[in-house]
């Protein structure tokens, strides 16, 4: 696989990242509460076909795993959280744990099963 096709490969896959040091994100960065137990958190354009896939998929699977919620940030007019989260393409989706701790990341329009695994490790 050439680098050109390994970011096509790569999308959406849901990985831990270790450069966030336990950073934590709360209602003063993303503009509303956390959910209960998790929280999905989706950075978005205004123009990304990808994104409003996306929304559908963490709406969904936010709407069946009670405590969970989603937050979707215009990437566009938040850039300094953008530029502090390193975050280099939409859509973004980052999955928190209760307390706002990142413990998953992924870039690109995530597969559904992807998202529940990936909830597993933040509840």
């Amino acid at each position: 696989m050439n680098a050109a096709t390994e970011g096509d490969w790569r999308s959406g896959r849901v990985r831990v990242r270790g450069r966030n040091d336990g950073r934590r994100l709360g209602a003063a960065e993303l503009g509303q509460g956390l959910g209960r137990r998790a929280t999905l958190v989706q950075f978005s354009s205004a123009f990304c076909a990808p994104c409003r896939a996306t929304r559908r998929v963490l709406t969904e699977v936010a709407g069946m795993v009670p405590g969970v919620a989603h937050v979707e940030i215009d990437a566009e007019r938040r850039l300094e959280l953008v530029r502090a989260l390193g975050i280099v393409k939409t859509p973004t989706v980052l999955v928190l744990d209760a307390h706002g701790r990142i413990v998953r990341r992924a870039t690109g329009q995530p597969r559904k099963a992807d998202v529940i695994a990936a909830l597993g490790e933040a509840v």
